[in-house]
């Protein structure tokens, strides 16, 4: 059990699109809209966790077709996302932001996130602790991941509330905002290298 928790450490707080979107809209937005957006990755990859045990997301991903469907949306929200982090509090953009990302943005992240499906698949495939007992086993490895997972993400959404919060001067916060934003790119460049040198 030590070692699936020490797994889920390591993975989770590892920078992928869920901990640098939600530190980006915490330094961006602040600590209540990013409180939200927590909220939204959250469910997300709880509910990408669920399919991961059912077995939902073998039967989807394994057709070529719905992959690349999932990596092209993942790559287009992320690019919509690392804009909108990169262009807040400016007025810079085709439109003013009518909203702050919230729950439901949070939420499809997850949804196409690759980095959710590859965690969740290794974690609860691999990871052991009691083979005789599986539905116990799927229980608590959900309650370590959730407790993990939880610690993780508020402390990168304080990170980037803590930057929010200094009332830096704006060219500073810019800085910031397209540094997030940057960060995100290149999760988002890495993940399209790999998935095309597969």
């Amino acid at each position: 059990m030590l070692s699936f928790a020490a797994a889920v450490f390591l993975l989770i707080i590892t920078p992928g699109p869920g901990v640098l979107s939600l530190a980006g809209v915490g330094a961006a937005y602040g600590f209540r809209a990013g409180l939200r957006y927590f909220m939204g990755l959250f469910i997300g990859t709880n509910l990408v966790g669920l399919a991961v045990v059912t077995g939902l997301a073998a039967l989807i991903l394994a057709n070529p077709v719905i992959r690349t469907v999932l990596m092209a949306a993942s790559t287009g929200y992320l690019l919509y996302m690392a804009f909108k982090i990169a262009t807040a509090g400016s007025k810079i953009g085709f439109t003013a932001a009518t909203r702050q990302p919230g729950i439901r943005d949070g939420l499809m992240l997850q949804a196409i996130n690759p980095k959710a499906y590859v965690v969740n698949t290794t974690l609860f495939s691999g990871f052991a602790f009691l083979p005789g007992a599986y539905a116990l086993e799927v229980t608590l490895k959900f309650i370590i991941m959730n407790v993990i997972w939880c610690a993780l993400h508020f402390l990168w959404l304080w990170v980037g509330a803590r930057i929010k919060a200094m009332n830096l001067a704006h060219r500073t916060q810019r800085a910031i905002n397209i540094f997030m934003a940057c960060a995100m790119l290149a999760v988002v460049g890495l993940a399209l290298w790999t998935s095309l040198n597969v």
